[in-house]
């Protein structure tokens, strides 16, 4: 019977041959590699990645794709964990992780945010996503994508948009156009806040009023913050600040004792 894709899980379903060919061309999975597929369906692709691998493990919300797949491959191959993977812990399936998916439009930001915390775990993640979340993702200060997505995944992980996929490559066809992306975490010499709570509570604060100078967003503790020694105009706006600008800031206001680690 065919399954029919059901909205309360954004499912649509990849059905293009030469996209599918390229998503896994851009993985190049090996033999020994630990996968993870979140979302992986009607298994567009789980059978090219099961060609290459000698175990894929995917997380899957839907109970009756889940079974399905169940049926159609054994358990030496394909290991089914029957959840949201917004409920995951992904650190469970260990460490050298290459985490894939075409992940549903209506989780996509609050997935990547859920995977932050398992970055140490994580080789690369490739994913499908809808194209304006990921030109958001790899927005550079100034533009109008830059924003609290740009900054939080720009300080873990170093991102390349590799190609967009139209609608028709789907079924049934979203009403906008994705785009994959791939994402390998930075190294531990990268620039980091000294409290990542305090790092993301200033990143959110800032953005929660992105048009406002941060002299103004920021106005009750905008009287001990360096100016200038952080580089920072205090009439810049948040759409402005680097991620590198935005840690050393966090961490003078860590200093100053009105961030919280």
């Amino acid at each position: 019977m065919a399954h029919q894709a059901r909205k309360r899980f954004g499912q649509h379903f990849l059905v293009d041959e030469g996209i599918i060919e390229s998503i896994v061309r851009g993985i190049a999975p090996q033999r020994s590699d630990t996968v993870i597929e979140i979302g992986p369906g009607l298994s567009a692709l789980t059978k090219p990645l099961l060609k290459s691998l000698d175990h894929l493990t995917a997380v899957e919300i839907d109970r009756d794709l889940a079974a399905r797949l169940r049926r159609q491959y054994p358990v030496e191959k394909l290991t089914i964990v029957e959840a949201d993977a917004l409920q995951v812990d992904f650190g469970m399936f260990g460490t050298q992780l290459r985490i894939v998916g075409n992940l549903p439009y209506n989780i996509s930001s609050p997935l990547l945010f859920h995977l932050i915390a398992y970055a140490d775990h994580v080789v690369d993640q490739h994913f499908m996503l809808q194209r304006e979340v990921i030109d958001r993702m790899v927005a550079t200060p100034g533009s109008g994508d830059y924003g609290r997505l740009s900054v939080m995944l720009q300080s873990r992980y170093h991102m390349n948009k590799l190609f967009d996929v139209p609608p028709e490559a789907f079924d049934p066809p979203p009403r906008v156009v994705s785009a994959v992306v791939r994402m390998a975490p930075l190294p531990e010499s990268r620039p980091r806040p000294q409290s990542q709570s305090a790092f993301e509570k200033l990143v959110m604060r800032a953005f929660t009023q992105r048009r406002k100078m941060l002299r103004r967003s920021l106005n009750e503790w905008s009287d001990l913050i360096d100016w200038e020694a952080l580089g920072i105009l205090p009439t810049s706006r948040a759409e402005e600040v680097s991620v590198q600008q935005f840690i050393a800031l966090s961490d003078s206001l860590l200093t100053a004792g009105v961030l919280k680690p």
